[in-house]
């Protein structure tokens, strides 16, 4: 049988599903051969019977998702927006908080630092879906970027390499360079507490190093090369 997206059913055939692979289970059906009947991941069973033996005849019905109305009430719009603002316009640390990037963790405590609020992890992250944020891979940008040159370069240097490669017959060639290291370690390793681990690597150093290039067209170039280290 197809499986069934349970999030398109409505709630009471849901609860209806519910109740009847409960009594299924009760009678000695496998898990596995009840989400068959029933079309749904055998994990969803295994939750349905995990509710049922917790709440009972209650664990039937569908759970409401998204912010609790009791929860709602810790924190009032203003304050909402204000950790919103603080979390557009601050990164963590700028807000002497011990993160690097916003999470449900910094975010809980940034919440609980300026409103003495108290969330759970999970309430939080109802909070950040009902304002619309997302989790998101950030960009990078260099403190030293000065906007207002990158602009003038823009408006006025480029268009006239632009003009210069046109007359040439040339390409314009956009390069970075990248190398790695047998002996660079940025990772971490958990240990006993008072015992720093050891990592065996070799007492040689050495380099690989790439220089590339590619055009506005997609055309790329590289070169591999190594340096001998002493």
């Amino acid at each position: 049988m197809e499986k069934e997206d349970f999030r398109t059913v409505d709630d009471t055939i849901r609860s209806s599903y519910r109740k009847k692979a409960i009594a299924l289970i009760k009678k000695g059906v496998k898990k596995g051969e009840v989400a068959n009947l029933f079309g749904v991941n055998k994990n969803t069973v295994s939750d349905w019977w995990k509710n049922y033996e917790i709440s009972g005849n209650s664990g039937y019905k569908s759970k409401k998702k998204g912010v609790k109305s009791e929860d709602k009430k810790l924190l009032s719009i203003a304050q909402e927006k204000a950790i919103q603002l603080m979390i557009i316009d601050k990164m963590p640390d700028q807000l002497k908080l011990d993160y690097g990037l916003w999470t449900r963790k910094a975010v809980k405590e940034l919440v609980e630092r300026e409103f003495g609020v108290i969330l759970a992890i999970n309430t939080m992250g109802d909070y950040l879906r009902k304002w619309g944020f997302t989790p998101q891979k950030p960009k990078k940008k260099a403190y030293e970027q000065c906007p207002k040159k990158v602009q003038k370069w823009l408006d006025e240097e480029y268009p006239a390499i632009q003009k210069r490669a046109k007359l040439e017959d040339a390409e314009i060639q956009w390069a970075d360079e990248t190398g790695v290291r047998n002996n660079c370690q940025h990772g971490r390793s958990y240990a006993p507490k008072g015992k720093t681990p050891t990592k065996m690597s070799m007492s040689k150093r050495f380099s690989v190093n790439m220089i590339s290039s590619f055009t506005n067209q997609g055309k790329v170039k590289f070169m591999i090369y190594s340096e001998n280290m002493n």
